[in-house]
């Protein structure tokens, strides 16, 4: 089976990628890191009525060069008082109400007191120190789109407006499983010639870290029966099931068999590392395969399982950035390959592969501390130091 382009793989892949999940609803507490499903717009104007930007003495402008008497407190959340007549000023605390017929605050260290007098001492400008209704936000405006990533700021604003249950996109849930009979759990007995189960765990971490549902399925070995029952158990409760290892070109056959119903997308795309990687379709869910080699399984996931869980939960996670390369690099493999870099930031990013061994698509530790992959297209060819390149960064660089 001839290998189709990267270009291609992600053209098709984006021409099916699925539409974003039902929304629910969630506890303003359990919000952050939802994406929004529904704008939020003001129901009231935000301040409602004049409010003090900070201590001092409600007065009317027009009334600055005069002796004024000081007829009491306003403090915040207090709105006691009629009318402010000329001649009178009340002090006013910071987010207190303005009294009605004052326009202007006039600061504490602009004054001087003597029992219920005062004298203004340093004149400020008309409506100095007065919020003005609205001047957050005005009734009907839309304050967040929907499609926003709930942070801190729109859990304030959230909060400021009493909303104490959000309407949030179900998150998307991904299941993992490890296949093949050499694969042996972490509290099994080690032998000679077998591996330490991994992929399960790292991709089930790295969809969690994401902010995605990730599902450990644990280990299926090389058993029709057993691999049938844990992919199915998969699809009963996820968006994609993903399984790594066994994916040489007979393989997709099988799986077609296990859903019934098996729409294959591509399966061989000309990358490094990944080659064998397969997308396949069940319904309105994934299927996809993945390359038993621990870094090959982890940039693929990045590649192609991560592209459809944010379209279900309408948000993109995954960033392309420019770089610059500190260093030269010879790329020898002509295929479109994906190279463990670190990113550093100094005014513009940077990369280099210092300490990131070569070679081998097995090599999970490339990935540790630094998280991005440098994007090489197809070809063999020198780049130069100070060269920029295109970076994939799934690290929380942007998060």
């Amino acid at each position: 089976m001839a290998h189709i382009s990267f270009e291609e793989s992600i053209k098709i892949l984006s021409e099916n990628l699925p539409k974003s999940k039902g929304s629910e609803r969630v506890f303003l507490d359990s919000a952050l890191n939802r994406v929004l499903a529904k704008d939020i717009i003001a129901k009231f104007n935000n301040p409602y009525k004049e409010t003090a930007s900070m201590d001092g003495y409600a007065i009317k402008y027009s009334d600055h060069d005069k002796e004024l008497r000081i007829i009491g407190k306003n403090p915040a959340g207090s709105f006691r008082f009629n009318k402010l007549k000329s001649g009178e000023a009340i002090k006013t605390y910071t987010g207190s109400f303005m009294p009605d017929g004052a326009d202007t605050l006039v600061p504490i260290e602009n004054v001087e007191v003597k029992g219920n007098k005062l004298k203004i001492l340093k004149k400020v400008e008309k409506g100095f120190a007065v919020r003005e209704i609205g001047e957050d936000f005005k009734k009907g405006d839309v304050l967040i789109k929907k499609g926003k990533v709930i942070k801190s700021a729109e859990i304030g604003v959230l909060a400021s407006l009493g909303i104490p249950v959000v309407d949030v996109v179900k998150k998307p849930i991904v299941s993992i499983i490890s296949t093949g009979e050499e694969i042996v759990d972490l509290d099994s007995e080690y032998e000679i010639g077998q591996i330490r189960s991994s992929n399960n765990y790292t991709l089930t971490a790295l969809a969690k870290s994401l902010g995605f549902i990730g599902i450990n399925l644990g280990i299926a070995g090389d058993n029709k029966k057993e691999i049938k029952e844990k992919i199915l158990d998969g699809l009963k409760n996820s968006d994609v099931v993903v399984t790594t290892g066994g994916v040489s070109v007979g393989d997709f056959d099988f799986v077609k068999e296990i859903t019934g119903e098996f729409d294959l997308l591509f399966h061989g795309v000309n990358i490094k590392p990944g080659q064998w990687i397969m997308v396949a379709k069940a319904g309105e869910k994934y299927i996809v395969s993945l390359p038993g080699f621990p870094y090959s399984s982890f940039v693929t996931f990045l590649l192609y399982v991560v592209p459809i869980l944010e379209s279900l939960e309408n948000r993109k996670i995954v960033k392309k950035i420019k770089a610059k390369l500190l260093h030269n690099f010879i790329k020898t493999n002509p295929k479109y390959q994906f190279v463990a870099v670190n990113i550093t930031f100094d005014g513009s990013f940077y990369v280099d592969t210092i300490g990131k061994k070569q070679g081998s698509s097995g090599i999970l530790t490339n990935l540790i501390n630094n998280k991005a992959l440098m994007c090489l297209k197809e070809g063999t060819y020198e780049l130069k130091k100070g060269e920029e390149v295109e970076v994939l960064v799934y690290d929380d660089l942007f998060r």
